[in-house]
């Protein structure tokens, strides 16, 4: 694609099959870049055929529409093991369907993340987006339309929306060092220059941790200063673009107002800057090609690491001269003289704490103090009260000890007496022995400890018990879910659950697509959808005031103290529903215009956030093949915060595990999210009188430390009462010089709110 840097990549194609005409076509058209060998994987001859020990990267698709997920799945992982057992340097990008398969991947010895090989789950994705819409309705599309490559071409015969709307599908994220002008400046700061002065969208950054550990990528981080030559993940147009961000410079370019001439200048002390770190990036890269070392440090950061070392050291001589040492070790010492935490000066995790003999509870009470964790968490005595565990042991994710299925299930009755308010309902179709669709994956995200408890939303799951039951090994350490035993398609179930409530109704499907007609296999999903818009429901507030205190199940939809009345008809329920066959999406809006053939990402119901199709997720691939970080910052974005560390616990398969609070891990919780805020009121209210996008961009950053990414505006702007009904679509980055109106609602990274502010952000008003 012409907006890439480097367009000159052969792709070749090796299958057991011979390609169809439709294929056959392309091949034709893009016959100097593209070539097609018939061969199996598994075959040693064919891999050399194909020189895939000479190749940039090798790409392992799977096949969606497969019968059987785990054996597909089971399929990809014998042919990486087989190209890896052929030449265990070569890249792989896998693609996986199902969740809990990416652990045997890192069973398999030269698989390296660090060396660029990289799984994308399409479970885990295509769930974290609709997770995400749960909390930012449209959410999911705007990613989607980021990782896919476009080039928007705009006409006066469309409607101005789909105009507004194209113009973001042309947007992408790319990677790019920062100019040394922007080092020492705050994130916030930096990301207002690049708006303001460089028309960019500066999202997050690398950091490098100062013990040279992983970088990580840290999204609008709040309070460090940026050090030189920090990589910057940006939102643009095009990667050409981006490079003003590595060729700005604070004396040349102070006054220039036209971002286009923003060009490389002839400044002695950035020259030498950009050969030097040009030199250490290819520097870096062959050394970690060769040995897989981290790439170099820095000249200026090679020369102060000696001083520091030095002056660590003295400093810890002077502090530690009564302090005992063993193995070479410190050892911390509880304020009771006991060693804390460590055995041996090693740090030992919570399983083998349980197997160690406790200290008794009483010498810690004379202290008046309770000690955490010195595997006390046997003794009869111990304060649970004190030591409660909220999150898991990595502090990402809200925890709760485990439940059985039967303590979640109500029955119609228990739901429709329990005040269901603002939660997220999900449809799910399965049958019995359906292959699990991973529903952790979605609840998740909703679980995040960036959240605080009070905020969670409930997630309400309509479906077979039966098969739940097998999902809920996955499900049972997360808190605030219920499970009503019914049918998605039974109006009485979803009048159960206050459907009309909900923040967010997702429909998805585990039944397996049968073979015979491929484009049936959305049947019950969009069945489900058009029920739920048929529907009517009375107004809820009079119907509380005139019926006192009866119990009657259609009635009783929810209390007096309901933040808001809900729809009164089906069609404004916020729906999203997930489709296996792209076709599938001209169904689900009776009343759109789309062309049958219209693609996916241009039809109305996509453009709105209420449909998601996993096809979207293919073009992922050639992002993770260009750019590895995208993917990693998607991830950390979409999945709430999944670590390494977590998913080497989950590969354990024995789930969640909870862990007790220590300041490491409550300092997880301080990560941004994802929110939507209206215009109509609050504190931005006053950006929603015709004022700029640049404005509210430049303000919500210098006052709330809020990054705004998007709009979500209403389709027909005539309307000026916000009704749910009014279908609105996503415009992702607007033109800083958009104008905004009242009804708008923005999509932004809000950062951690320890207390809650006198405006929380938190609720989303429709």
């Amino acid at each position: 694609h012409e907006d890439r840097d480097d367009v000159d990549v052969e792709v070749v194609f090796l299958h057991r099959a011979e390609p169809d005409l439709e294929f056959e076509g392309l091949l034709k058209r893009q016959h100097t870049r593209v070539k097609y060998f018939q061969g199996s994987l598994m075959n040693a001859m064919d891999l050399e055929r194909a020189k895939v020990h000479e190749a940039d990267a090798c790409l392992v698709l799977a096949n969606k529409y497969c019968p059987d997920p785990d054996a597909e799945d089971a399929a990809n992982i014998m042919r990486v093991i087989s190209m890896k057992n052929y030449c265990e340097e070569s890249r792989i990008i896998i693609q996986l369907m199902q969740y809990h398969n990416k652990a045997y991947l890192l069973n398999i010895p030269s698989w390296d993340w660090k060396q660029g090989d990289d799984v994308i789950c399409l479970a885990e994705l295509k769930l974290g987006f609709i997770a995400q819409s749960c909390l930012a309705p449209g959410f999911s599309t705007m990613m989607a339309n980021l990782f896919a490559m476009r080039s928007f071409i705009t006409s006066p015969d469309m409607a101005a929306w789909q105009n507004d709307y194209l113009q973001g599908t042309g947007c992408e994220m790319y990677t790019e060092t920062l100019s040394p002008s922007f080092s020492g400046m705050t994130f916030s700061q930096a990301s207002e220059l690049c708006f303001v002065k460089l028309k960019l969208l500066l999202l997050a950054i690398e950091v490098k941790p100062i013990d040279g550990g992983d970088t990580k990528i840290s999204i609008n981080p709040q309070s460090s200063k940026m050090p030189a030559n920090t990589v910057g993940f940006f939102i643009a147009q095009s990667a050409e673009e981006v490079k003003r961000a590595w060729f700005y410079c604070k004396a040349c370019h102070e006054d220039v107002k036209d971002e286009n001439l923003i060009k490389k200048c002839k400044c002695k002390h950035l020259m030498t800057f950009r050969k030097g770190v040009r030199a250490i990036q290819l520097v870096g890269k062959t050394m970690a090609n060769k040995t897989g070392a981290t790439p170099a440090t820095p000249f200026s950061a090679a020369l102060s690491k000696p001083l520091l070392n030095i002056k660590n050291s003295v400093m810890a001589k002077e502090e530690n001269g009564s302090k005992p040492v063993m193995n070479g070790r410190l050892v911390p010492i509880g304020p009771n003289g006991l060693v804390d935490e460590t055995y041996g000066g090693y740090h030992i995790s919570y399983e083998v704490k349980k197997l160690m003999p406790t200290n008794k509870p009483a010498d810690q009470q004379k202290n008046g103090k309770m000690e955490v964790g010195i595997a006390d968490d046997q003794a009869k005595d111990f304060d649970f009260a004190k030591t409660e565990m909220k999150y898991d042991s990595t502090g990402m994710f809200h925890w709760t000890p485990a439940r059985s299925i039967e303590d979640c299930i109500l029955d119609r009755n228990q739901a429709a007496m329990t005040v269901l308010n603002g939660h997220v309902v999900v449809c799910l179709f399965a049958d019995p022995d359906s292959p699990l669709i991973g529903l952790r994956n979605l609840v998740m995200p909703l679980r995040a400890s960036n959240f605080h408890y009070h905020e969670l939303k409930h997630v309400v799951i309509v479906g077979a018990v039966d098969y739940l039951r097998r999902e809920w090994k996955t499900l049972q350490n997360l808190p605030k879910i219920s499970v009503l035993n019914g049918s998605p398609l039974s109006r009485a179930d979803l009048r159960a659950v206050n459907v009309n409530l909900c923040d967010m109704c997702v429909i998805l499907s585990a039944k397996v697509p049968s073979n015979d007609d491929p484009t049936l296999a959305d049947k019950e999903a969009i069945l489900a959808s058009l029920n739920i818009k048929a529907m009517t429901f009375g107004d809820i507030i009079t119907n509380i005031e005139s019926m006192g205190d009866s119990k009657d199940a259609l009635n009783n939809m929810g209390d007096t103290t309901v933040k808001r009345p809900g729809p009164i008809y089906g069609t404004n329920v916020p729906m999203i529903t997930e489709l296996v066959n792209d076709s599938n999406v001209q169904f689900l809006d009776q009343d759109d215009d789309d062309d049958p053939d219209t693609e996916l990402y241009l039809t109305q119901p996509f453009a709105c956030g209420t449909a998601f199709a996993v096809s979207v997720l293919d073009s992922l691939m050639s992002t993770t093949y260009f750019n590895q970080n995208a993917l990693t910052l998607i991830r950390s974005l979409i999945t709430g915060g999944a670590t390494p560390e977590l998913e080497i616990i989950l590969a354990e398969g024995a789930g969640l595990r909870g862990g007790y609070s220590t300041p490491d891990t409550l300092s997880h919780r301080d990560r941004c999210r994802v929110g939507q805020i209206s215009l109509s009121d609050g504190p931005l209210a006053t950006f929603g009188e015709g004022r700029k996008y640049q404005d509210l961009f430049v303000a919500s950053l210098r006052n709330y430390g809020m990054l705004c990414i998007g709009l979500y505006r209403l389709r027909d702007a005539a309307l000026t009462t916000v009704d749910a009904t009014s279908k609105r679509y996503v415009i992702t980055n607007p033109p800083f010089d958009f104008g905004l109106l009242p009804t708008d609602q923005v999509y932004v990274l809000l950062p951690f709110e320890r207390k809650q502010s006198r405006f929380s952000f938190s609720e989303t008003e429709v």
